[in-house]
This record gives C-alpha cells, sequence and structure tokens, in this order.
C-alpha cells in the first residue's frame, strides 16, 4: 500500500495540482492507498509515524524540499521505502538522485519499485540526504526562506531562481571566517573561509553543483572549502559552480572522509537541505545505508 504526504503549498500550491493527476492516476491503476496533508512544520514526519502504523510499503512524497527532509528524517532506518515526486521550487532532492521533475515520470519511476539503499548526513539532532552547508550559504538558506520575492517566483514557477538572488543579496554583506575542520581524526585549519560544505550528493541551491563528484552511496561525505578569496573573484567563481568547473581555483579545498567536525570564530550559520539547522560548532558523521529509496 501506498501512503501519500502531500504538501499543497509547495510551490505555491503547485502541490495541490500534482496531488489532483497523481490522484487520479492511482484510481485508474487500482492501487491501494492512503493521503495524508501536511499543515504546518514538522507536520510531515509526525504523519510519517502514522503511516507506518498503517503499514504503508511505500511513503511518497509531493513536495519541495522542506518537506522530504522531515520525511527523511521519519523514514531512517525504517523497513519502509521513500518514493519523491518533486513540486518545489528548487527540487534539489529530485536533481541529485535523478528523479524526474515531471510528476508522470516521477511516478512511474516509483511503480517500477527498484529499491536503493542510501547514506545520510548525521548532524546530531536531524539526519539529511543532500548537503550541509556552513557559513555563506548557510545566511543565503537563512534569507531566501524569509524573501518575499520566493512566493513570487514560485508562482511564475521560478522558483530556483530565488537561491541565485538570495545569493547575490548576502554577498553584500557577508564577511568570511575562520574555520577548523576536523575530518576522521586530522585537524586543518583554514583562514578566511566563505562556505563550508559537507556534501552527500553532487548538488543544492537549486542546481548549484558544488561537490560534483560526490555519491549517496559511498559510505564517504566530501567536503568543498571556499576560503582565502575576495569578494571580486568570489562572484566570479560563483557561475562556474552550477557545473562543478569551481573546485579547479586554488582557492577551494577538497576533502573526504566520514566523521567531520567544524567550528568557527565567530559562529556562523548550518543548512541542510535548504533549512536553517544551527550555528557552528557542527559535528557531522556518515549513516551508511541508512534510508531507502524507489
Amino acid at each position: 500500500m501506498f501512503g501519500f504526504i502531500v504538501n499543497r503549498e509547495s510551490g505555491n500550491g503547485y502541490g495541490k495540482k500534482v496531488w489532483s493527476q497523481v490522484e487520479s492516476t492511482v484510481i485508474k491503476r487500482n492501487i491501494e492507498y492512503v493521503v495524508r496533508f501536511t499543515e504546518r512544520p514538522m507536520h510531515a514526519k509526525e504523519i510519517v509515524a502514522e503511516l507506518l502504523e498503517k503499514d504503508v510499503e511505500t511513503v511518497i512524497v509531493i513536495g519541495g524540499d522542506g518537506t522530504i527532509h522531515e520525511v527523511v528524517n521519519g523514514l531512517v532506518y525504517k523497513n519502509v521505502s521513500l518514493g519523491i515526486i518533486p513540486a518545489g521550487s528548487g527540487n534539489d532532492f529530485a536533481r541529485c538522485l535523478g528523479v524526474p521533475l515531471a510528476y508522470e515520470k516521477a511516478l512511474e519511476r516509483i511503480f517500477e519499485n527498484r529499491p536503493q539503499q542510501v547514506d545520510l548526513l548525521n548532524l546530531g539532532e536531524r539526519y539529511s540526504l543532500t548537503v550541509a552547508g556552513i557559513g555563506f550559504d548557510g545566511q543565503v538558506a537563512k534569507n531566501v526562506n524569509e524573501a518575499l520575492y520566493k512566493k513570487y517566483l514560485n508562482f511564475f514557477r521560478l522558483g530556483s531562481l530565488s537561491y541565485a538572488i538570495s545569493v547575490l543579496d548576502t554577498l553584500r554583506t557577508y564577511k568570511p571566517t575562520n574555520m577548523q575542520i576536523t575530518v576522521d581524526g586530522k585537524k586543518l585549519d583554514f583562514a578566511d573561509v566563505w562556505l563550508a560544505a559537507a556534501a552527500n550528493t553532487t548538488t543544492y541551491g537549486g542546481g548549484i553543483k558544488i561537490s560534483p563528484h560526490s555519491s549517496h552511496t559511498d559510505g564517504k561525505l566530501d567536503i568543498c572549502v571556499v576560503h582565502g578569496l575576495r569578494r571580486g573573484k568570489l562572484i566570479r567563481l560563483l557561475p562556474k559552480a552550477f557545473k562543478g568547473k569551481h573546485i579547479s581555483a586554488k582557492e577551494v579545498t577538497l576533502l573526504k572522509g566520514e566523521d567531520i567536525y567544524i567550528s568557527s570564530d565567530p559562529p556562523v550559520l548550518v543548512q541542510s537541505d535548504g533549512e536553517q539547522v544551527k550555528q557552528t560548532p557542527l559535528h557531522i558523521t556518515v549513516e551508511k545505508r541508512a534510508l531507502t529509496l524507489v
């Protein structure tokens, strides 16, 4: 049995439209299902617990990255698979996992039922699937989630531009900091760090390929540290990140490991899966094969 979790407000109401079409298809195929609609922040995680009691075999999310993030946290190490039908603004989960953005193709992928076990990031208070961004992009995530223009861009199905606009806005005032990053017991000091990204997948921020060689099935996390460059050069470097070409710059350091500790002076914001999490210091570990995706 399928258990649907639908955020009708995602994508400025696009989630509601997608559910209408998906429900029609499921009924035509005579598939048994239950559906629950999110009504408030963190409601999706509560719904997961309810669906698990109903013995659903697959939980399917229709929504954006925030809703999916909540569901992921409810399904860690559970014997229930996760299906994704993207209906948000950035849809980074879908991009990273190869899920089609068109709901028809995404639903067909779920019907094919080819389960895959994937790794997660353990941030202490919560789990995430994509990237934990520390510093500049933590501030960007905060700004974009509070911005009025996000709603208007979502209305015109241009939600992915929200992140780009917030990047430019944040660049005006953000100041780099010094960070100490410990990877599997090895301590490294970095001066003038703009951002550090601990990546389980390749992209975030609506398609920025921050860690082009990351894999969500290799049991490792890739760390991308951008440091020691002036604001003007950062502005010139950022467009290259959409194709993963930024990693050739001498001011970009790449690390890899399973256990990561990051501290900074002063503390900076942390985002993961597009959601603001906390401030540094931050301890991240990889949870291997912790979630089943279809």
